[in-house]
């Protein structure tokens, strides 16, 4: 889906909060890996829970936005791997009450690694990949320093071991990564979800200070590490904004990145304005303030009690740098953990960056279902139905809305999809895509008005770059594939023509070539010529065109029509039409 791409360059890469949902995109059904044992956790003490059931559904992208395909995706015991828009699915996955773990890579990038506490419905996952970037090369045996170019520093003593132990001798190469907290994708770069346990076993919520990757191969791109016994000192500069409230000393964690928490290991104090602390492996450190921790689950939903799905949400924390950003699921639910007895502030923003809500809420002293009503905003919920080349619905793949600066995707069920929007005040249109994984065939970028919330069936037919769909009722849905013709010979016309599988044709013609919804009365003109249809012309109908495109010759003209006629035998029917064609002249 090439446009699909495109576009998403241009949104900005999803940053995770508290919870996200993932699917997997795979063209393939996800892979079972052996099972984990039960209550497996690496080396953590929490009790995360019982195994639960859960779906997910993600996508991963550069940090340009760009989606990345290829990428392989581990949740539980299911694997998957990302198509070209840099989608996923896994469904029905055994995670744990308090924690989904999600892992993502793909050479040439930093191992990406979400933690999610897991809510019903599917569970959408956005993780941004770092590209691995070598720094500097040190030669083992020797003292050596590498920095970066904002002061971060690591000190190695040249001692370094192998993957089994063993001494290495030879150059060494260095890749470093500082994840600053003024970075506004830090949430979906950073592993985890900042739940955390501290030295006596105790679960934490952290506050960040900043973080930094490093990796060490050596000549023959083996991985290293320091050798046992030895220390590296890193530094880390903290953001100015920090300076007066960052403590003078502070705990040290390194990422465990088999139980997807942050686990407390040593300290760092605060030296003219870095913090500088000892470390006996590498992996992710991180400079963080602990806090206990209770999990924040919020329901959002309109004034008239809908859910209000892929709602843009931001919990400010008293004397954070940056609020914690996500979006709710299908549901409108999200759900994470938060420091106890602390006050946020809570915003929510439309598609298209606009705040509409904002509010006090806290402070929070036990795990916390908190109702958000928006009573300013309504939902509109965007309905279809995906179907492959033969027509029949797609089972196994999703449908993409791409509105103002969100980009919101959920799997079909049965070829069906609802996605759920608040709509921005000067914003009448939205595009559709979607993917059929059994197939590998993909839609058209479709442009669509707001005026009508069932957009009928989209074709996952990557061959089928032009279509007119027709349904009378519910009657099964007719198919226009072949011989279309699309001309407006002057600026107030246009006639669109084409031949279904049975070679019945249809002709389309009207007086209106402006965007934007045209009725069929005196001042402008529907026309539709199908003999199986048996329309009554002598009598009036309620049918309307809706225009979201109108291209040039070459581009694509993009029509929806709905509404009654009567027929011939005096019965009224409901008719609902799909136009995607190039303009011919």
């Amino acid at each position: 889906m090439k446009t699909l791409n495109a576009n998403f360059k241009l949104i900005l890469g999803v940053i995770v909060m508290l919870m996200m949902v993932l699917t997997s995109c795979n063209p393939n059904e996800s892979v079972d890996m052996p099972e984990v044992p039960e209550g497996a956790s690496g080396n953590s003490q929490i009790d995360f829970g019982s195994n639960i059931q859960r779906d997910f559904m993600g996508r991963i992208v550069d940090q340009s936005s760009i989606p990345l395909d290829n990428v392989n995706i581990t949740i539980g015991n299911k694997t998957a791997i990302t198509d070209n828009n840099g989608m996923f699915v896994i469904n029905d996955v055994s995670v744990k009450e308090r924690l989904g773990f999600i892992t993502a890579q793909k050479p040439g990038y930093l191992k990406g690694m979400r933690s999610v506490v897991p809510t019903t419905g599917t569970n959408m996952i956005n993780i941004m990949l770092v590209a691995e970037t070598l720094v500097s090369t040190v030669a083992s045996g020797i003292s050596s320093e590498v920095t970066l170019s904002n002061g971060a520093k690591v000190s190695f003593d040249g001692a370094f071991k192998d993957e089994n132990g063993n001494a290495y001798s030879g150059n060494v190469d260095v890749y470093m990564y500082h994840l600053e907290t003024s970075n506004p994708a830090i949430e979906a770069i950073m592993p985890g979800n900042l739940q955390a346990e501290n030295a006596n076993g105790e679960e934490r919520v952290l506050v960040s200070y900043g973080m930094l990757n490093v990796e060490l191969k050596g000549a023959s791109g083996e991985k290293l590490n320091i050798a046992d016994g030895s220390v590296a000192q890193i530094e880390l500069p903290i953001n100015p904004a920090q300076n007066g409230v960052a403590p003078a000393t502070i705990p040290l964690w390194h990422f465990d990145e088999v139980s997807g928490v942050w686990m407390e290991d040593g300290e760092a104090t605060l030296v003219g304005g870095k913090y500088q602390g000892e470390v006996s492996h590498f992996s992710w450190w991180n400079w963080d303030a602990p806090f206990p921790a209770v999990i924040l689950c919020i329901n959002a939903v309109d004034a008239n009690n809908n859910p209000l799905a892929n709602l843009d949400i931001k919990l400010i924390e008293s004397n954070a740098v940056n609020g914690r950003t996500a979006f709710t699921n299908g549901d409108g639910n999200i759900c994470g953990f938060v420091p106890i007895n602390e006050a946020f502030t809570l915003k929510a923003f439309d598609p298209c960056g606009v705040e509409v809500f904002s509010s006090n809420i806290g402070s929070f002293s036990a795990d916390t279902n908190y109702s958000l009503v928006l009573p300013s905003v309504t939902a509109t919920v965007i309905s279809g139905t995906l179907v492959n080349c033969a027509n029949t619905n797609v089972t196994n793949g999703y449908a993409s809305i791409i509105y103002g600066n969100q980009l919101a995707s959920v799997p079909v069920t049965n070829g069906d999809f609802t996605l759920s929007v608040i709509q921005c005040a000067a914003l009448t249109s939205f595009s559709l895509e979607g993917v059929d994984y059994d197939t590998f065939q993909e839609t058209d970028t479709i442009s669509y008005d707001f005026g009508s919330a069932d957009v009928g069936n989209i074709i996952a037919c990557n061959a089928v770059s032009e279509y007119i769909t027709l349904q009378v009722d519910n009657d099964p849905v007719d198919y226009f594939l072949s011989n279309i013709t699309a001309d407006s010979w002057s600026s107030t016309s246009v006639s669109i023509g084409g031949q279904n599988d049975i070679g019945e044709s249809i002709l389309i013609s009207g007086s209106a070539t402006t965007l934007g919804t045209h009725p069929d009365n005196g001042s402008s003109y529907i026309g539709i010529e199908l003999n199986s249809l048996n329309i009554d012309h002598g009598v009036p109908n309620t049918l309307a065109s809706t225009i979201t495109n109108f291209g040039t010759v070459g581009q694509y003209i993009d029509i929806t029509i709905t509404g009654s006629y009567t027929d011939n035998n005096g019965v009224v029917k409901s008719l609902s039409a799909a136009i995607h064609v190039l303009r011919d002249n």
